[in-house]
């Protein structure tokens, strides 16, 4: 079976080393990078507290003792299910089996001028522009004279306050408090502001009403301003307009309210969910195909415990790349296919140094504070890819715990282009 996965986020991944040297499987990884990053972390990146290599893996490295999965560097343009083949930047590609693992993009509801200035933070290249947007605007701020032009320059204003948006503020206002004092002791930090905006009731809406009650106190006791129920209406590059018609003076808006399904083009309207995601079956079988699949963040199924779809997190795809993979592999022998079955394991996020939430289904169980924040570290370094990746990651965690202090505060302008 010629098996075609296009996308090495958490599913992809998982499913092409599920395959890994199994006999009777040939299959390519396709991605429109050479690297798994590790997304969870991202904002730890866009903050200097971890460099960008300690959260990517190099797809090509986790195969080297591979014998039937190969790697190709290229992005998904056609599908063409009558050759049963794809069309990608580089070649053209024929299948058995096609599995779509491409995951997500920003969401910016159609606002173009959100999309021209605010920042996403959904990749690695993504979360480096941020940071240097960021320590660009302090280097900015010694030379400004005009009192607002400063303010502007100093206030920072994050949309969504989701896990990302969550754990992006209190990563902030824990810089704001130990790290940018000493780095530009001509600036006056009280003046700093830190806005969470979320356009629902509670921060961490997903989460119980422990996580989000516990959450909003711990931003509150750093510092930031989180203002729930308001909507950004819009951002021009100076000033963020709320729906209710308050500006914030800010020159960085980092977006975190919403995701859309990285969709390949050429799907019919029929097939497509809320959020731009592709109807599957039990089976992870696109509705109306035999041979397409799709995995993660992109799937949308129905079942009796999830009828709005699955939650689009890491262990979702996970799990479905794992019975997919079984299934592929019961299909060589006439064996009938699994039917998948989310695992709720729980949900989690931190919010700075001795401050996270976690919840958990079974038993059923919160945990706050240190314990929380304990549990939150000890998971994401296990999931991260590579010994290498694992210490490096750990050592930072260790020096930044006791010196209060990130040592990646580098600017590299000619590498990375930045919004206006």
């Amino acid at each position: 079976m010629k098996v075609v996965i296009v996308g090495g986020g958490f599913g992809g991944l998982r499913l092409a080393r599920r395959l890994n040297n199994k006999q009777g499987f040939e299959v390519i990884l396709i991605d429109k990078v050479n690297y798994h990053q590790f997304q969870p972390l991202l904002y730890q990146v866009a903050t200097a507290g971890l460099d960008a290599s300690n959260i990517s893996f190099p797809l090509r490295k986790a195969f080297h003792e591979s014998k039937n999965v190969r790697i190709r560097l290229a992005e998904l343009k056609e599908i063409i299910p009558t050759q049963n083949k794809i069309i990608t930047t580089g070649e053209e590609v024929a299948y058995d089996a096609l599995v779509l693992a491409t995951g997500t993009e920003t969401n910016f509801f159609g606002n173009q001028q959100l999309m021209e200035y605010a920042f996403p933070m959904k990749s690695t290249v993504e979360a480096l522009q941020l940071r240097h947007k960021l320590i660009r605007n302090f280097e900015a701020a010694l030379l400004a004279k005009d009192p607002d032009e400063l303010q502007r320059l100093m206030n920072i204003v994050v949309v969504g306050g989701g896990p990302t948006g969550v754990e992006l503020s209190g990563a902030l206002a824990e810089m704001k408090h130990y790290v940018l004092p000493k780095d530009y002791p001509e600036l006056d930090f009280s003046k700093m502001n830190i806005y969470l905006v979320e356009g629902g009731p509670k921060t961490l809406g997903n989460m119980s009403e422990k996580s989000a009650e516990e959450s909003l106190k711990y931003l509150t006791r750093l510092g930031v301003k989180v203002l729930t129920n308001t909507i950004v209406a819009d951002f021009d590059g100076d000033n963020v307009q709320l729906k209710n018609g308050n500006p914030i003076p800010s020159k960085t808006v980092i977006w975190a309210a919403g995701v859309t399904g990285a969709l390949p083009p050429g799907f019919d309207k029929s097939i497509i969910a809320k959020g731009n995601r592709l109807i599957v079956d039990r089976y992870m079988k696109l509705k109306g195909f035999d041979n397409i699949y799709v995995i993660g963040d992109l799937a949308y199924m129905e079942t009796a415990k999830y009828a709005q779809g699955h939650p689009q997190l890491a262990a979702t795809a996970i799990q479905q790349a794992t019975v997919l993979a079984t299934n592929f592999q019961r299909s060589l022998h006439d064996k009938k296919p699994i039917e998948f079955e989310y695992r709720d394991k729980g949900t989690m996020a931190t919010v700075g140094r001795n401050l996270a939430v976690v919840d958990l289904p079974r038993p059923k169980l919160h945990f706050g504070g240190f314990v929380a924040w304990f549990i939150w570290m000890s998971l994401h370094l296990m999931l991260i890819l590579g010994v290498k990746n694992r210490f490096f990651v750990f050592s930072n965690w260790v020096y930044n715990y006791f010196t209060y202090d990130q040592s990646l505060r580098l600017i590299f302008p000619e590498f990375y282009k930045t919004k206006k």
